[in-house]
C-alpha cells in the first residue's frame, strides 16, 4: 500500500484538472477532436485519482465506464453516472486515428457540439471527484480498504 494514497490521488486529480484546462482552451480554438480526446483523458484520470486515493496500488484500464464501476465499489454514487460518463469512452480511439472512422478523419468529424458535450461530461466527473476530495480532507477521513 502506498504511504499516502490521498496524496497519490491528488496528483492524478491535478493532472486531470490540467487536461481540462487545455481542453477548454482547445475548444476555444476549434480543435474539437482534441477536446473530445482530452475530455476522455481528464475523466479517466479523475476516476483513477479517486481509486488511488482509496489505496489501490495499480489502476489499469482506460474505460471511463469501467473505472466508474470500480469507483462504485467504494461509493455507490458512482453507479448513477455509469451510462452518462461512459459516453466518453467513445472518444478514446476514434478522436486520434484516421482508421477509427470510416473514410474520414477526426479533425473533420468532431464538431463544436460533440466537444461541448464531452467537455461537460468530463467537468462533471472532475467536479464529483473534487467534491469527494474536499469532503475527505475536511472531515479527515482516511480512505482505503
Amino acid at each position: 500500500m502506498r504511504e499516502n494514497p490521498l496524496h497519490e490521488g491528488q496528483r492524478w486529480l491535478e493532472q486531470a484538472q490540467a487536461d481540462l484546462q487545455w481542453a477548454r482552451h482547445l475548444n476555444e480554438q476549434g480543435a474539437y477532436y482534441l477536446v473530445c480526446f482530452l475530455a476522455q483523458q481528464a475523466a479517466e484520470k479523475a476516476l483513477k485519482a479517486f481509486l488511488y486515493a482509496q489505496g489501490e496500488e495499480l489502476v489499469v484500464g482506460h474505460s471511463v465506464r469501467q473505472l466508474c464501476l470500480r469507483a462504485a465499489e467504494y461509493d455507490a454514487r458512482f453507479q448513477h453516472h455509469l451510462d452518462d460518463w461512459g459516453v466518453l469512452d467513445s472518444y478514446y480511439i476514434p478522436t486520434r486515428y484516421p482508421n477509427g472512422l470510416p473514410d474520414d478523419i477526426p479533425a473533420r468529424v468532431y464538431n463544436r457540439q460533440a466537444a461541448q458535450g464531452a467537455l461537460a461530461l468530463a467537468e462533471a466527473v472532475a467536479a464529483e471527484i473534487e467534491a469527494w476530495f474536499a469532503a475527505t480532507v475536511t472531515t479527515g477521513d482516511t480512505p482505503g480498504r
